[in-house]
């Protein structure tokens, strides 16, 4: 008995409403030799979240180059689905870009998009294996807008200018805004290093806005009774214990925050 293979599910993200249709006439040409179905389009990533977390794809046709949300940011809260879908980024002339895909063997489309070189990526993408999130961290030339979380169903993203504090508990992280607390799978350390301009680590399993400080205070500690320094947050009554080894760092990044802040007056 043989097996009937699926036509292969691709979705187009672009914010240009005539590069997304030269796409689909492209993948309609394809189609009449290669088994394929166009399951969506969306014009940014949040849309593209939104739409692929109801909507399976195999492949997802990502323009690099996108208001809002880019095309590797995008990729990276993919990551997040249940089945990930293999990405394929397009792009006009990325010097970049086209770099770091041949350094690590990532399939890239240059526009304007050619039929056989299109036909040829999908050819590959059936047998692909979708990219690491390490992969795509390396890729990133910017930190993320958002941290994003996979709960009921969807796709949840998370903007970094909300999250007050990010602690390290087992192999999760807790992400902590005014509103409520999320846990995601991410390394504390990857986190400092990319946000590292927004967080300062004030403990080794916890990293916290500086913008967010609003003052220290020296408290009993539960276990010795002895004096312990912590951070008082804007909003929150939590206190978060500092780590002898960072107050001084701590002091530094506060003091240079201040000193950033005047001259912005």
């Amino acid at each position: 008995m043989s097996i009937v293979e699926l036509p292969l599910a691709v979705f187009v993200v672009d914010d240009e409403p005539p590069a997304r249709n030269r796409i689909k006439e492209l993948l309609s040409d394809c189609a009449a030799q290669l088994s394929l179905e166009i399951v969506g389009e969306a014009g940014n990533g949040r849309e593209a979240l939104d739409k692929l977390s109801e909507v399976h794809a195999d492949v997802v046709l990502v323009d690099i180059r996108m208001p809002q949300m880019d095309g590797m940011e995008l990729a990276r809260h993919l990551n997040k689905l249940p089945k990930p879908p293999v990405v394929i980024f397009t792009t006009a002339y990325d010097a970049y870009a086209i770099k770091a895909f041949e350094l690590h063997a990532i399939d890239y489309l240059l526009k304007p998009i050619r039929l056989g070189r299109l036909f040829d990526a999908l050819s590959r993408a059936r047998t692909a294996v979708p990219l690491r999130t390490e992969e795509l961290q390396e890729l990133l030339p910017e930190p993320r807008k958002n941290l994003s979380i996979h709960e009921r169903g969807k796709i949840h993203l998370i903007p970094i200018e909300s999250v007050l504090y990010l602690r390290a508990e087992l192999k999760y992280v807790t992400v902590r805004t005014m509103e409520r607390e999320y846990l995601i799978e991410e390394p504390l350390s990857a986190l400092e290093n990319e946000f590292n301009a927004r967080f300062v680590r004030i403990h080794r399993n916890c990293l916290v806005a500086k913008s967010e400080i609003e003052g220290f205070e020296k408290v009993a500690d539960e276990e010795s009774g002895e004096p312990r320094w912590t951070v008082k947050l804007k909003g929150l009554d939590e206190r978060l214990p500092i780590s002898r080894r960072q107050q001084f760092v701590l002091k530094i990044a506060v003091d240079r925050r201040k000193v950033a802040v005047e001259r912005r007056k």
